[in-house]
C-alpha cells in the first residue's frame, strides 16, 4: 500500500510547488482497492511519511494510519462513489481560482482551454461549511460532467483519471482564473458557445488524448 501513499505525498508536494495550495490547506487522494488514500488533516505536506497517509474505505471508516484523514474526506468519497472514472482528486486554495470562487462566479468559456475541465464552464458550487456532507453533495453536483469546480468562498476542486491529470486540470483552472481576473476590470470577456467547446473536445480526441490535457 506504500505505492499509492507515496504517490499521494508526491502529488501533494507538487501542488505546493505549482502554487495550488499552501500551508496545511488542501488535500490530495487517489483511489485504491476498497476506498481511497488521502492526506491527513493538519500536517504540512513536507512532513508527510507514507504511514501518515490515511486509507478510507467506502463506508467512511479509516484504517492503516494513526492519523485522522483530511476534514474534506467526505467530498472525496462522494466523487469516488459517483464517478467511477475518477482515480484521483486534488483540492486546494489556489489564489486566483479562489478569488473567482469568492465572487461566487462560474468560470465561463472565455478561452478554449476551459475544455480542460470537461465542458463549457467551471461551475462554482454554493458555499457550505468545510468538511460537511452538505459541501460534499454541492461539490459533487457542480462536478457533474466536469473535471473541476470552484467552491464558493473556499477554493478549487479538481479530479482526474490519474494524479497527473488531476494536477494538470487544477493548474489549468488556476491559469484561466488568473487571466479571467485580469480581464474583469475591462468588462466581461466575450464567451465561446457550447458548440465551440464541443468542437475543441472533439479535436482533443482526434489528437489521441483521453482527456483534454
Amino acid at each position: 500500500m506504500n505505492g499509492p501513499r507515496q504517490a499521494v505525498i508526491d502529488a501533494a508536494l507538487r501542488s505546493i510547488r505549482l502554487g495550488l495550495t499552501h500551508g496545511t490547506s488542501g488535500n490530495v487522494s487517489v483511489r485504491v482497492d476498497g476506498g481511497f488514500a488521502i492526506t491527513p488533516t493538519g500536517l504540512e505536506y513536507d512532513r508527510l511519511e507514507p504511514a501518515d497517509v490515511v486509507i478510507v474505505d467506502h463506508g467512511g471508516q479509516t484504517r492503516d494510519s494513526s492519523r485522522p484523514p483530511s476534514s474534506e474526506w467526505r467530498m472525496h468519497a462522494a466523487l469516488y462513489r459517483d464517478r467511477p472514472e475518477v482515480e484521483a482528486i486534488v483540492h486546494g486554495h489556489a489564489p486566483r481560482a479562489t478569488a473567482v470562487a469568492c465572487l461566487g462566479r462560474d468560470l465561463p468559456a472565455f478561452h478554449y482551454m476551459i475544455a480542460a475541465a470537461g465542458g463549457d464552464s467551471v461551475r462554482c458550487a454554493p458555499y457550505a461549511a468545510f468538511g460537511t456532507d452538505e459541501l460534499a453533495a454541492l461539490a459533487a453536483a457542480a462536478m457533474a460532467g466536469r473535471w473541476a469546480c470552484l467552491l464558493a468562498h473556499h477554493g478549487l476542486l479538481a479530479a482526474g483519471r490519474s494524479l497527473d491529470h488531476a494536477l494538470a486540470v487544477a493548474g489549468e483552472v488556476e491559469f484561466l482564473s488568473a487571466v479571467y481576473m485580469d480581464l474583469l476590470p475591462l468588462g466581461e470577456p466575450p464567451i465561446l458557445g457550447p458548440a465551440v467547446i464541443q468542437e475543441v473536445l472533439a479535436r482533443f480526441g482526434r489528437y489521441g488524448r483521453h482527456e483534454p490535457l
